[in-house]
């Protein structure tokens, strides 16, 4: 049976590195055309690998056309071209240069990419082909310009049973990224508003909404959230916030700060609240938090979110819900655009959700990530670092906050992991420039684990010990 070793597998995941070596026996003749490919279990027992890594294989490979299938007989290989499979890239033909490589690291706790083996590729793929074979007609119509229909009420239906919000699929609006839908509220709202932003903060927001030429001010927080009387000193019409978990502190906002903000907008006319949902799906402790938009009743929420956390970073497709008076204006105003989301990806989205594939991923990555997280603090704890680190925020999401004891300054002890190929997120960046940093923001830092194997953690954290220690750094990889 066709065999292969994992041990020079590198960072690749087990299912990547097999669909490459695949891949590469396809393209150098190895596997040769209508060479029958062997079952998904047989396969898997002869390689001491789980079926599932496997079957992730198997589902890149027919995806990107160097297989094929056929109903209840199995997998076949494809025929393809050996000279163009061999041939120059479009860019070496042309003289051109490849982008850079992507630096490898051994963990990279600033990124928060989903790892390979999480995707759920074969349900994916299956969906896609299904769509591509019963909705060409719609596949190739232009859509209306909040999205297709099909993926609104999709998603309408899922914040009905899951966030409690009572919204039409004519309230949603489809994009691709929240980035995108910014630039959209603020061609709606008007760019005489004032947007007020959390700080500390994710600093990409106010860098969108100044670069669409409207005001924007950082709005300080305390242990409930941003501060309302700040809010109204500064005169901020709309205000862009997290409560439901809070990026970098993990703060989750009160009821009682809630009613507050609601109040606040609707207090006047004009005034707004920006709720961005961004990763509640994955809250793992504790019941899912009511959004504020589902308190509200004065229409003054609109509602972001995203499934760039719950199914992948490259997923480029967000959405927003605007109160009822708003969506009218919306359509009335900017109907005009085209709704940038392919619809290849959009119809399969709505199906991905419609038939619960959607909520039995949610339910499988919560349980992974609680797990992971569970390890990682253990790992701490354990470690001779558990002396020298605190950890906080770790209950909401897919991060948390790790305060370092140690002399060196942050961008010394940043410096010194990079070198050893952990990449590390100080807290202070999440700050507006000018701001008063508080003490306890020295020797913080942000820590994304979304994206590190497990392995490489255990590595990355004994080269914080190291570095913690003031040891020489030793060569451990």
């Amino acid at each position: 049976m066709l065999t292969y070793s994992f041990a020079e597998k590198g960072p690749d995941s087990l299912y990547e590195y097999l669909y490459k070596c695949m891949r590469r026996d396809i393209l150098e003749g190895k596997l040769r055309p209508g060479e029958k490919l062997p079952s998904k279990r047989g396969f898997a027992k002869n390689l001491g690998i789980s079926t599932l890594t496997v079957e992730n294989a198997y589902a890149q490979l027919l995806a990107e056309g160097y297989i094929y299938s056929l109903p209840k007989k199995g997998y076949y290989v494809q025929d393809i071209p050996q000279a163009k499979a061999a041939g120059p890239s479009a860019q070496e033909a042309r003289g051109e240069e490849e982008e850079p490589e992507k630096t490898k690291l051994l963990a990279d706790f600033a990124s928060s990419e989903t790892r390979p083996e999480n995707f759920p590729f074969a349900t994916w793929a299956r969906l896609m082909r299904r769509q591509l074979t019963d909705h060409q007609d719609e596949l190739l119509s232009n859509v209306p310009c909040l999205g297709a229909r099909e993926l609104r009420e999709a998603i309408a239906q899922h914040l009905r049973e899951f966030h409690g919000i009572q919204a039409s699929a004519s309230q949603v609006v489809v994009g691709a990224g929240t980035e995108y839908l910014y630039g959209l509220l603020v061609q709606l709202l008007g760019l005489k508003k004032c947007y007020g932003v959390e700080n500390p903060g994710y600093q990409k927001i106010a860098s969108v909404y100044r670069s669409h030429g409207v005001r924007c001010v950082p709005i300080s927080m305390d242990v409930a959230g941003v501060l309302p009387e700040e809010m109204c000193k500064k005169k901020i019409d709309v205000m862009h916030l997290s409560p439901s978990h809070h990026f970098p502190t993990g703060i989750v906002m009160p009821v009682s700060r809630r009613y507050e903000l609601l109040g606040w907008a609707a207090e006047k006319e004009g005034r707004y609240i920006i709720e961005d949902d961004y990763d509640s799906e994955l809250r793992l402790a504790g019941c899912p938090v009511p959004s504020l938009q589902s308190m509200d009743v004065q229409g003054k929420v609109i509602y972001m979110n995203t499934f760039t956390k719950s199914l992948a970073s490259t997923i480029r497709i967000s959405y927003m819900v605007l109160p009822r008076q708003l969506a009218r204006d919306y359509q009335q105003q900017l109907h005009f655009y085209s709704c940038p989301v392919s619809n290849f990806e959009q119809y399969t989205l709505a199906a991905f959700i419609r038939e619960g594939y959607y909520e039995k991923h949610i339910n499988r990555m919560r349980g992974y990530y609680r797990a992971k997280q569970a390890r990682i603090l253990k790992m701490i704890r354990k470690s001779p670092l558990a002396g020298k680190i605190s950890v906080s925020g770790e209950d909401a999401g897919l991060h948390f906050l790790m305060k370092v004891d140690t002399p060196l300054s942050d961008e010394e002890f940043c410096q010194k992991a990079q070198e050893r190929g952990v990449r590390l997120s100080p807290l202070r960046t999440c700050f507006a420039q000018g701001s008063t940093l508080p003490e306890s923001v020295e020797h913080t830092f942000v820590i994304n684990y979304s994206s590190v194997e497990e392995e490489a953690m255990e590595k990355a954290f004994h080269i914080l010990e190291e570095i913690v220690g003031g040891r020489d750094f030793l060569k451990m990889l």
